[in-house]
């Protein structure tokens, strides 16, 4: 589960014109045993945005929204975005750290500065994929903690960085705990509620999740932080399957942004929820909207090149795909485009961009990321699925939460185990068993696990469904689907696209 700040792994519609605690051992797939490796531990756009309404009112003319306000300076921007949530472009980022740098080498018991530095790292290495950051994160939040005759205030500054980073590297546990801390220290502090939500979410607790998003909304918040919590709150409403909540939650924090990269933030958000939906038009307008808005957005480069290979804009997919993958690629933005080659019949460029998931993820490890749910799901499709169930049956037992549930079922069936995977599909998409959230791979996972089955009518009403969230869900399995339902003897209402 990408880390959900603005929607970032949200799906919608519109807007547009220490370590921590040390973790047990986990079991590595065979090519980490096999391999060594060696890991360095290392925007102005402006205008008004014109609002496009969730699709049961976008046929109605709306005023345009209002422009941004005037941005603040670059540092005071990305200041705000360590101190209250609100995103920032990496290059004001990058200025902070210099400048926190330098504070504390000059006042090493500065234990606020330690711990935006420590956070700034976190922002910074999730923006960039670059988890060489986590590592410096953690000593920063470290060295604030240890400060003698802490301030609450200041303690608060370096639980909210750690429990961020435990995000980051998907140790919901730890982040629960941290979040928890924080919660009991400021439980006025809009900042403490949106860390321990992504946790509870991650640990597959919905109904903390919702209760947490509860008591945030009932907090009284300024405008500079309310676009905050309205993303926050789309992203779990988008978990809850209310999707025309989460839009307008979305839409209203596009339009009250206060900075490009804020607004920027919204709209790959907003780009992501009417991809997962099938609007293609939709999701390409916010995702080419964000990239204007912030070039440094990886999240809707590669948003842009799923939309563009759906749309059949191959060679613009690729393009944006690579710069999506930057010099630091994104391991989940590698799996994507491995599939999208293999769509194509370009099975060497796929594996090549599957060796260099495994090569990134080798690296994030080393930065103290949890990525057995993306290797999981690799070793599944291209590689061992005995393996992936190891993987993946490890991550259940400590943080199971939908996408896992969702991957493990997927991961049996591969294995030839359908009688057990059938039960954690129907976890992944079962809303009486929490899986709310719309997703038509989860769908098609289950449909194929039916059929698997011999259950003809379920597998049937699952593959269709599956087609009518996303038409265009996947490059491989929207084809497998459409086959599946001949094979079952009817065909999808979809056109095949183009």
């Amino acid at each position: 589960m990408e880390n959900r700040q603005y929607g970032h792994s949200v799906p919608g519609t519109s807007l547009v014109a220490e370590s921590p605690e040390p973790r047990r051992p986990r079991r590595r797939p065979r090519w980490v045993r096999w391999t060594l490796v060696t890991a360095a531990a290392g925007s102005t756009a402006a205008g008004a945005v014109l609002i496009l309404m969730p699709a049961q009112e976008r046929h109605r003319v709306l005023p345009p929204a209002p422009a941004p306000r005037p941005a603040a300076g670059p540092r005071t921007q990305a200041l705000t975005t360590v101190t209250a949530g609100v995103p920032a472009a990496l290059p004001d980022l990058a200025a902070l750290i210099a400048r926190q740098e330098r504070t504390v080498q000059a006042q090493p018991h500065n234990a606020r500065a330690w711990a935006v530095l420590g956070t700034a790292y976190v922002e910074q290495g999730r923006q960039s994929a670059d988890t060489a950051d986590y590592p410096k994160a953690e000593r920063a939040l470290r060295a604030a903690l240890e400060v003698q005759d802490l301030r609450d205030a200041d303690r608060a500054a370096a639980l909210g960085g750690m429990a961020a980073l435990a995000n980051a590297r998907r140790d919901f546990p730890q982040a629960k705990e941290y979040g928890e801390q924080l919660m009991e220290l400021t439980p006025k502090q809009w900042t403490a509620y949106p860390p321990l939500i992504d946790a509870y979410t991650g640990l597959g607790d919905y109904k903390n999740a919702r209760s947490t998003l509860d008591k945030l909304m009932g907090l009284k918040t300024d405008a500079a932080t309310r676009p905050a919590v309205m993303a926050r709150a789309s992203a779990v409403y988008r978990d809850r399957g209310w999707r025309e909540d989460a839009v307008a939650q979305l839409t209203d924090a596009a339009s009250a942004a206060r900075t490009p990269a804020e607004q920027a933030a919204c709209l790959t958000g907003l780009g992501q929820l009417a991809w997962e939906r099938g609007d293609l038009s939709d999701a390409l307008r916010h995702f080419e909207a964000a990239g204007r808005l912030d070039p440094g957005q990886r999240a809707a480069a590669a948003g842009q090149g799923r939309t563009l290979a759906a749309m059949g804009r191959t060679s613009q997919a690729l393009a944006a795909y690579q710069a999506a993958s930057g010099k630091q690629p994104d391991p989940r933005y590698a799996l994507e485009l491995g599939e999208l080659y293999e769509s194509l019949g370009m099975n060497r460029d796929a594996e090549r961009q599957y060796d260099v998931l495994r090569e990134r993820a080798q690296v994030a490890e080393a930065g103290g990321v949890d990525e057995d749910l993306l290797l999981g799901q690799l070793e599944a499709d291209h590689g061992d699925p005995q393996e992936a169930v190891l993987q993946l049956e490890d991550e259940w037992r400590r943080q199971p939460g939908i996408e896992v549930a969702d991957a493990l079922g997927w991961a049996l069936h591969r294995a030839g185990d359908d009688e057990e995977a059938l039960t954690y599909a129907e976890t992944a998409t079962d809303k009486t068993k929490g899986g709310g959230v719309r997703s038509a791979l989860y769908v098609f996972h289950r449909g194929i696990i039916e059929r698997e089955l011999d259950q003809d009518s379920s597998a049937r009403r699952h593959l269709k469904e599956a087609l009518q969230i996303n038409p265009y869900f996947s490059p491989l399995q929207a084809p497998a689907a459409r086959s599946a339902l001949r094979e079952l003897g009817d065909v999808p209402d979809e056109p095949v696209p183009q």
